[in-house]
């Protein structure tokens, strides 16, 4: 048997074919989801606790196997799940990173200030965590001390710890400014604002993009419509482009900031300060560098070194880790998308690969100028490698029936219940009808 065939079958072993997923219609489908993570919410303890790094190391396979092989082996049903189901690979793959993350520091885990989990640096005038840190602040407390036993409270903390802030993993994060007052009450009161805010973008990309033919479609397609004049079919794909991006930046802030804030300071009384913004408009970068390293979302940061950084900063010093955790992030955006059941495209993984050397030549202006990148001129170097460069990522995704699921039920959308029945109406009133029949 050829060793492709067999390196196939162990794959496939854990990851079946789409068309072998078990679609998810049991409690006992959900029981088996939450039980695959046990393994992995063990390790995030043993990693707080000193002198486990052998019993992480051992417990690794387990974990990860565990993750994959029961997050890709069950699916959504119905050809409107796609979303759906590219959230479980995003959920598994980045519960595998975890426990890769876990399991290969020796020390464990550690906060800003301890030298062994738990244990903070003797003889230092910072012992209690709050060490100047490049990049990185402690989380301030909550004014509400918890009832959970310090070893859940540890679990939990460890899971939920996504950029790194007050840990040593975290210790060159950017972190944003926050611009909500911080007084609690006001500052409840303007993330409710942006809840609002985010939530109606949200709605409008994905109503926007539901009105494409083919892309709008469950079975998908490409967003270059080929039965376009030249100049139309690519302000059509640009205006895709820039709805999808929207659409996914506005969906982070919502969902990964959003909310979760409501629930920390308006439910569980954490310090305003403790929850700063996901993202800092990165439609404001004027470089590559400012948008991946400072105003686009950190939170998956750690994920792609786990998935190429590292390796390549093992392999080749600081170039390998640029390259590697490029190649880390098309890694693991291919593979989320790969759960939407229409296959591999590699035209992801070249996108994000990309942008290691579109950052060496922002290096090199650097070197021969004198100046960095920036200005009007940088933004519109941003604005080409993003929104230009990217469409053969967007088109892959929609190729295989991205945009024709839903994110959002459209019984609680008022773009579709509301806005577009409206427009309807008008265009119908003025003899448009060949607009009205877009929107229909």
């Amino acid at each position: 048997m050829a060793w492709t065939t067999m390196l196939n079958l162990v794959f496939r072993a854990v990851i079946p074919y789409p068309e072998e997923r078990i679609p998810l219609t049991a409690y006992s489908h959900y029981w088996s989801l939450g039980i695959s993570l046990f393994p992995t919410l063990y390790m995030a303890y043993l990693a707080r606790r000193p002198y486990t790094y052998t019993l992480r190391l051992m417990l690794l396979p387990i974990a990860v196997l565990a993750i994959l092989g029961t997050f890709f082996r069950f699916k959504f049903p119905g050809v409107d799940n796609g979303p759906n189901n590219w959230g479980l690979g995003s959920f598994a793959l980045v519960h595998a990173a975890m426990a890769i993350n876990y399991a290969w520091r020796p020390e464990g885990m550690l906060k800003v200030g301890e030298e062994l989990p738990g244990v903070p640096i003797k003889d230092s005038c910072h012992a209690n965590g709050d060490a100047p840190h490049k990049g990185v602040r402690p989380s301030p407390p909550s004014t509400r001390k918890s009832r959970l036993p310090d070893w859940l409270y540890d679990t939990l903390e460890l899971i939920f710890t996504w950029r790194g802030i007050g840990w040593k993993f975290g210790g060159d994060l950017y972190i944003p400014k926050e611009y909500k007052p911080l007084e609690r009450s006001a500052f409840l009161s303007a993330t409710m604002v942006s809840v609002l805010e985010n939530f109606l973008i949200f709605d409008a990309c994905e109503s926007f993009i539901k009105l494409v033919p083919g892309v709008g479609s469950p079975q998908g397609g490409s967003i270059f419509r080929p039965e376009l004049p030249f100049l139309q079919r690519y302000v059509l794909s640009t205006a895709i482009h820039i709805a999808t991006g929207s659409y996914i930046l506005s969906g982070f802030q919502l969902f990964y900031s959003d909310l979760p804030t409501l629930i920390g300071v308006g439910l569980l009384s954490h310090e305003p300060s403790s929850w700063p913004p996901v993202v800092d408009n990165p439609w404001q970068s004027d470089s590559l560098h400012v948008l991946w390293s400072k105003r686009w979302h950190q939170l998956l940061r750690e994920t792609f070194f786990v998935y190429g950084g590292f390796v390549g900063g093992f392999l080749a010093g600081s170039l390998g880790t640029l390259f590697g955790t490029f190649f880390g992030s098309g890694l693991y955006h291919e593979a989320t998308a790969y759960a939407l059941g229409r296959g591999f495209d590699c035209r992801g993984i070249y996108f994000f690969v990309l942008q290691a050397p579109l950052l060496l030549l922002e290096r090199m202006w650097v070197h021969i100028t004198g100046h960095r990148v920036s200005g009007i001129y940088g933004r519109l170097w941003v604005y080409f490698c993003i929104i230009i460069l990217g469409q053969p990522l967007v088109n892959s995704w929609h190729t295989r029936g991205l945009g024709g699921g839903y994110m959002l039920d459209p019984n609680m959308s008022p773009i579709r219940r509301l806005l577009i029945p409206f427009l309807q109406q008008v265009t119908d009133f003025l003899g448009l009808y060949h607009l009205s029949a877009l929107l229909g």
